[in-house]
């Protein structure tokens, strides 16, 4: 395995390759067989090469000049699935052999070679972005914003959007604020998303049900005066002894790093010491229903506050953004991250999860340019 790793390498050096910081990285899209492609992907960072093969069970490969391959996560699989080294090894031989093959077809002609990647590489192992609409028509049974908060709440949240109320000062900021008002937002948001499985204990105070239910983590929040503004301000401004830091004040609704709810206090901009603005932020599309409950609620009692990006939640209602599509050996968690914030991604499947509809949506998907291999004379 090692005299083929070198000769891959060696030959690979005539190719083009693009740049990851410091490491030059090559993409390399091969066939093995007659209908089966692999993604192996090579960087080097200094003088050692990692060969990862990104859509398969094959591991990475370590490889420096004069030394043997070291196998990395390629030996943690072949032990948990009972393989022994030797077919790891093979399975690796195989893969090298179709990739140094493939370079031979691209040095003869590599914008033929590139157009057969183009049209025959998987679906299912590409990055596409496609209408949330056309999804939202498609697939029976797939979870809607809208109707979770119901007509009513949706025209009422579309209205502030599109009056512009989260852009406004009067409407989003207050000239001060103590701890215990912070803890009435928190009483309203938590009353207003209860969810059924959960139980909030309603006789609770605004504090006590910040001390039960949120994080946990306040950074001493609780510990000054809950009814002194200099306090308050002074905590938010880092100046206060109890002020710690750390912590996760602001996550009144615990979950993951993606799936919480937090209501922030902010000044309204860093080049202001005086007054105040509360936001209300949830990224996840399972809290969005609960967060736009506390969003109506907070606007029925009448406190200043804004919600985070209120454009793009609407978008997310109305399903005027975009659901991403990723490989299918790709994990869901967090793939939204795999786009550009101009994709209005905020949602991703598998291409394989459109099921019996492919053929009605495929045509709808826009898929990411594929990576280019090429001789560098080309």
């Amino acid at each position: 395995m090692t005299i083929s790793t070198y000769n891959l390498l060696q030959e690979l050096d005539d190719f083009s390759y693009s740049m990851s910081s410091s490491d030059r990285v090559w993409n390399i899209l091969c066939p093995s067989g007659s209908d089966h492609w692999n993604h192996l992907r090579v960087s080097k960072y200094r003088e050692t090469y990692y060969l990862s093969h990104i859509n398969g069970n094959s591991g990475t490969l370590e490889f420096e000049p004069d030394q043997e391959v070291r196998v990395l996560s390629g030996a943690e699989y072949a032990s948990c699935h009972g393989l022994k080294g030797d077919r790891t090894a093979a399975a690796w031989e195989l893969l090298l052999s179709s990739a140094a093959g493939w370079l031979k077809v691209v040095r003869k002609d590599w914008i033929k070679a590139n157009r057969r990647v183009r049209e025959e590489y998987p679906l299912n192992d590409r990055y596409g972005i496609v209408p949330h609409a056309i999804i939202r028509a498609s697939l029976p049974g797939m979870y809607r914003l809208d109707t979770e908060l119901d007509k009513e709440g949706t025209k009422e949240f579309l209205r502030l959007v599109e009056d512009g109320c989260f852009n406004k000062a009067e409407f989003t900021e207050t000239a001060t604020m103590t701890a215990a008002d912070y803890f009435n937002y928190c009483r309203i948001a938590y009353l207003a998303g209860k969810q059924d499985n959960e139980d909030v204990d309603v006789s609770l105070s605004g504090r006590e049900m910040y001390a039960r239910y949120a994080d946990g983590r306040h950074e001493g929040l609780l510990d000054i005066d809950p009814e002194s503004a200099e306090e308050f301000a002074a905590w938010i401004d880092g100046k206060h002894p109890q002020r710690t830091v750390g912590g996760h004040p602001w996550e009144i609704k615990r979950g993951g790093n993606t799936t919480h709810i937090d209501l922030t206090v902010s000044r309204p901009s860093p080049y202001r010491k005086e007054g105040f603005k509360v936001e209300l932020r949830a990224e996840s599309t399972g809290r969005l229903e609960e967060t736009l409950r506390m969003v109506l609620s907070l606007h029925n009692a009448g406190l200043p506050f804004s919600i985070a990006e209120p454009e793009a939640v609407r978008n997310r209602l109305l399903a005027e953004d975009n659901i991403g599509i990723v490989p299918a050996y790709s994990s869901l968690h967090r793939a939204n991250q795999h786009f550009q914030s101009s994709d209005d991604v905020f949602d991703v499947m598998h291409y394989n999860d459109l099921g019996r509809f492919k053929r009605r949506i495929t045509p709808f998907i826009t898929w990411k340019p594929l990576p280019l291999l090429k001789p560098k004379n080309a």
